[in-house]
């Protein structure tokens, strides 16, 4: 049964709160990297490039932690380890220039890159911890 997040952890989900994603590598190695998010019902969404080693390691092993420290009292913390259950290119782009939104402030993500494909991860939260409870 997966837990499901707090009013206070959706709170901090809404702020512009980098979130830590660790993924595995093919040879178990951990793999740390920081993202922007957001919270779609009760799912966790991010968003990457096809290629990239999270990208790689989410579409091969679906276990998935994540924490996000609260910037304005950073002994607020949210720590869940998830499942993806989507990760789909199709409606990426879209995804990535709400994402520019909400971090930068922008309509369009401005570092797209020649070629590269968007990939859309959503991620089921499984685990969750929030300090304080």
């Amino acid at each position: 049964m997966a837990d499901t997040f707090t009013d206070a952890s959706r709170a901090l989900f809404a702020k512009n709160v980098f979130a830590h994603v660790a993924t595995l590598e093919s040879d178990g190695s951990p793999n740390v990297t920081p993202v922007w998010c957001l919270l779609d019902g009760d799912e966790i969404v991010i968003n990457t490039a096809l290629g990239r080693a999270k990208a790689k390691n989410l579409a091969s092993d679906a276990r998935v932690a994540i924490s996000l420290t609260d910037p304005d009292n950073p002994y607020t913390v949210i720590a869940v380890r998830g499942t993806v259950v989507g990760f789909t290119t199709e409606g990426a782009d879209e995804v990535i220039d709400q994402l520019a939104k909400k971090y930068m402030g922008v309509d369009s993500y401005p570092l797209r890159r020649e070629g590269e494909v968007r990939v859309t991860v959503r991620i089921r939260p499984d685990r969750i911890a929030q300090q304080p409870a």
